[in-house]
């Protein structure tokens, strides 16, 4: 069976498209299982571990006042992470990961809180808020399992809304 991240690339691949990740909580894990699949360079433009919030802001662009305001791990951070690595890297699709993985909680959010976000060349996306239990290494591995299906699903559904577009609506 083709897991989530090879069906991701080749969906891409298919469509001529690219995809940029930034990635905070889960610190490159995104990157590496895309990357472990061959060929995933034809997609794949290259990502952003934004572990300081200096780097979201900076290299990124997220809003300065939002990450003052609000913390780090917010749904619009992961938006507009999403939206940023897109623009910096190049890419049609981007997608990104903001939480608390542990073993303490920050900015006021418990540990297990994430958001998962993903971003198209429409300017459409979506985001996720994730509640997971379980050590570090499990939410973790299941931030990035969660961020990769949200794009895997928005790729479909993009894919039917263009498919209805062509055929005039029906």
């Amino acid at each position: 069976m083709v897991g989530v991240p090879a069906q991701v690339l080749e969906r891409l691949a298919g469509r001529g498209e690219t995809l940029a990740v930034a990635e905070s909580l889960t610190g490159g894990l995104v990157a590496a299982d895309l990357t472990a699949v061959p060929g995933a360079s034809r997609v794949f433009r290259g990502s952003v571990t934004a572990y300081a919030t200096e780097v979201k802001r900076d290299v990124l662009g997220v809003d300065g006042a939002l990450l003052a305001q609000r913390g780090a791990v917010d749904p619009e951070v992961a938006r507009q992470m999403a939206v940023g690595v897109r623009r910096v890297l190049g890419a049609d699709w981007g997608i990104a990961t903001t939480g608390v993985a542990g073993p303490d909680a920050q900015d006021g959010q418990a540990v297990g809180t994430v958001f998962v976000a993903v971003e198209g060349p429409d300017g459409t996306g979506k985001v996720a808020a994730l509640r997971l239990n379980g050590d570090r290494a499990v939410i973790r591995m299941e931030s990035v399992r969660r961020v990769l299906t949200l794009l895997s699903d928005e790729l479909i559904e993009n894919a039917r809304a263009q498919d209805t577009e062509q055929n005039g609506g029906i």
